[in-house]
């Protein structure tokens, strides 16, 4: 992993549900929607160092009306590994052409809010730079719904998670933006992939846009930021 040049990743939306609202959004969205995201990633190099001023460039592609394989219910070596030859096939045979050939490819998996509450886990694989991404079709998650796509990109890349699948808690002190901040809590911010502002040592909030968020020097090094 190099960062001689940005990475072209094309952002391909899936209406998941197949409600109307969510078919109505989709119509809805441009590619200049998504132009935080790479705000927010060359934002963050800047603070690092890095010689690439925009990391990423990010290209809505078209609607994809194929619903990937779905994640399995077990967590067994086998059968992730079963379903990554599955998805990545999946994903070869789902990917219209665009302009620019993407280095990373993002499905956006659109749910009506009125319909699902809680949204499914998304997951991505480096291998392959592909992932899935679940999201709300509606405009008022548009600055949340960056965050977790800025957090599934990353995960293409290399970067871990840095929560406790358990409780969704962030882990100390890779998961925390102000690891040194006194007192610990309540923190201002959400290390990315930590996933959550800790509020207190049993409460974490979901970060409602971009600007509550950074990347830590931890996942900076895993996605090749930094060298220590």
């Amino acid at each position: 992993l190099e960062w001689s040049d940005n990475f072209y990743v094309t952002l391909y939306p899936i209406n998941l549900d197949g409600s109307a609202r969510t078919s109505g959004y989709l119509g809805t969205l441009t590619q200049e929607q998504f132009a935080l995201i790479a705000d927010y990633f060359s934002e963050e190099a800047q603070r690092y160092g890095l010689p690439v001023s925009r990391p990423f460039k990010l290209r809505l592609g078209p609607q994809v009306f194929s619903r990937p394989p779905p994640l399995p219910q077990a967590t067994s070596a086998l059968q992730a590994m079963l379903w990554s030859l599955k998805f990545r096939w999946w994903a070869w045979r789902n990917s219209p052409e665009t302009r620019v050939t993407p280095k990373i490819r993002l499905y956006l998996l659109y749910h009506d809010p009125g319909q699902t509450s809680v949204l499914p886990h998304s997951t991505a694989l480096s291998k392959g730079r592909i992932g899935l991404v679940n999201v709300f079709g509606d405009k008022a998650y548009s600055d949340q719904n960056a965050v977790v796509i800025a957090h599934e990109l990353l995960h293409t890349m290399g970067a871990s998670d840095k929560y406790n699948p358990a409780t969704n808690f962030p882990v100390f002190p890779q998961g925390f933006a102000e690891p040194d901040k006194e007192p610990r809590y309540p923190q201002g911010l959400a290390e990315l992939m930590g996933g959550r502002i800790p509020i207190s040592e049993t409460q974490a909030e979901i970060p409602p846009d971009l600007s509550q968020t950074l990347i830590g020097p931890v996942t900076a090094q895993e996605i090749r930021w930094t060298t220590k």
